[in-house]
């Protein structure tokens, strides 16, 4: 495996992949890496000849472009994170330092992505998706990935860009993966690393409450937002139902809808999602 911290050094490598005529799977990331990211390079190693992995946490889509304690906070472990790659059956890691992808600074062109980066988590962390959707282009300029997988646990994410892959016509294939959750039911997140083991259990609310909307044990989504913003630990952001495509509200009995969760437990911000069909 090899691991590439400059974009020509990346070029380089891509060149040599498209005169083989090998197809290329990107797993974009922010590192800090567990079974979820397992499972989407699994899949990518299904689909494609050669598995490339991004690790860089991007200022573009936080807080005051990274001038906060989430950015400072957010874990790092490139040498571990390289490791569990290499026992996957990764072919190549990219990881620029910020320097390198953005280098006269914070950039003056963006990728904006409209109402459906503002509502949901666009709504609560204004200018994230913007974020998202700029470092994401770059990387599929810089790649060029036949396909490239995301989590659907993130579904707004993957909303925003499916949209964007077809309204800028960027010749490549959007992949998800299916939520990777603990035994318990935990969705996978980086972010579980900064709960305390009291928190994790309080965590478990949040997928609890997805569930039981979805098996029918609420009368609307109003009782379950409730039910959710009352489990002790939890500081409920968001609960609602969206068309899965449009990221447009929906009756919790309108169907495709999906359920999507943004919490607070402890100091840390969780989010899930659940197809309701």
């Amino acid at each position: 495996m090899q691991v590439f911290e400059t974009i020509s050094q990346l070029r380089t490598f891509r060149a040599e992949q498209a005169a083989a005529g090998r197809s290329v799977g990107l797993v974009p990331t922010m590192g800090a890496l567990h079974a979820g990211h397992g499972a989407l390079v699994k899949r990518a190693r299904q689909d494609n000849d050669v598995v490339v992995v991004s690790v860089f946490v991007n200022p573009l889509q936080f807080s005051d472009l990274g001038e906060c304690d989430d950015y400072r906070n957010y874990p790092r472990d490139l040498e571990g994170d390289a490791k569990f790659l290499e026992l996957i059956g990764v072919d190549a890691v990219f990881a620029p330092r910020v320097e390198q992808m953005y280098p006269s600074g914070t950039p003056l062109v963006w990728v904006r992505t409209g109402r459906m980066g503002e509502v949901l988590e666009g709504a609560s962390r204004p200018g994230h998706f913007d974020g998202v959707a700029t470092v994401v282009t770059k990387l599929f300029t810089i790649v060029q990935p036949t396909r490239a997988y995301f989590g659907q646990k993130d579904a707004q994410q993957v909303a925003v860009i499916r949209r964007m892959v077809a309204d800028l016509d960027l010749p490549v294939e959007i992949v998800a993966a299916p939520i990777v959750r603990a035994a318990d039911g935990l969705a996978e997140s980086s972010r579980n690393q900064r709960l305390s083991t009291k928190e994790r259990d309080q965590a478990l609310a949040l997928s609890r409450t997805l569930f039981a909307l979805r098996d029918g044990a609420f009368a609307d989504v109003t009782q379950a937002a409730a039910a959710l913003d009352a489990s002790e630990g939890v500081k409920l952001d968001y609960l609602t139902v969206v068309d899965p495509k449009t990221l447009e509200p929906v009756a919790a009995a309108a169907r495709p809808a999906l359920a999507l969760v943004a919490a607070f437990v402890g100091p840390v911000r969780l989010i899930d999602n659940l197809l309701l069909d």
